[in-house]
């Protein structure tokens, strides 16, 4: 595995955590100052948002569109409720691609 680069400011424990669990940090590098990002980075920068970008999108419909806002006791009725919530953006999602007609 390769070594973890956190931003200033994280806890040892979180990047032992990450190393211990076989995770890769999703983190952002930032570039310092008066200095040019290595293409490298930007590219590895650009990967994540990426990835981030199609995992928002999901959650923005969720909350937009179907009004989504956990406010429950415990975390199994929350669990339940976000479960829902992905079951019917599922359906949704499948309604609306079986309804597109497929160009001849």
């Amino acid at each position: 595995m390769t070594q973890l680069k956190l931003p200033p400011g994280k806890p040892g424990r979180f990047k032992a955590f990450l190393a211990k669990g076989m995770f890769v940090s999703n983190i952002h590098q930032k570039r310092l100052p008066r200095r040019v990002l290595p293409e490298r980075i930007a590219r590895a920068n650009a990967r994540r948002s990426k990835v981030r970008a199609h995992v928002e999108h999901v959650f923005a419909g969720q909350k937009h569109r179907m009004g989504l806002i956990v406010r429950t006791i415990g975390i199994a009725r929350a669990t339940i409720k976000i479960g829902m919530a992905n079951l019917v953006y599922n359906f949704q999602r499948m309604a609306w691609l079986e309804g597109r007609v497929a160009p001849a």
